[in-house]
């Protein structure tokens, strides 16, 4: 890990942190606001030091972070872990969401096969409705 000092890119310190798989991703992210550095928007070349709280959102998770460490180099996830602490508070907030959504697609069935050629003819009578 990189001394304080050196700054990285907050797209790069996200990719390294293991909160996107690329940094393309990243970069996405932040332009779309979704990663906000102290309550604002940021921009992706951004430099980040230490103490600096986060809050990204990935998917349908949110967290609340802050840095702990920076590094421009993607690591294994136990050493990525290392790079920031998560608030408890939010790890119960993504935990109480990820029970909802399982509760809500409990009663969703998935289909029991692939339609054939006539449930496949009957969808499309049904989707181009003249």
């Amino acid at each position: 890990m990189e001394g304080a000092a050196s700054g990285v890119r907050l797209d790069k310190w996200l990719w390294a942190a293991r909160f996107f798989k690329t940094r393309a991703l990243a970069t996405q992210a932040i332009n779309g606001g979704k990663v906000r550095l102290a309550g604002a928007r940021v921009k992706a070349a951004r430099n980040v030091s230490i103490g600096d709280a986060l809050e990204i959102i990935a998917g349908h998770e949110k967290y609340q972070v802050t840095i702990q460490a920076v590094s421009g180099t993607r690591r294994p996830a136990q050493e990525a872990r290392l790079l920031y602490h998560e608030a408890e508070e939010s790890r119960n907030a993504r935990e109480e969401q990820r029970e909802m959504r399982r509760l809500q697609n409990a009663g969703i069935a998935a289909p029991a096969k692939r339609p054939d050629k006539r449930d496949r003819r009957k969808i499309k009578l049904f989707i181009r409705k003249d």
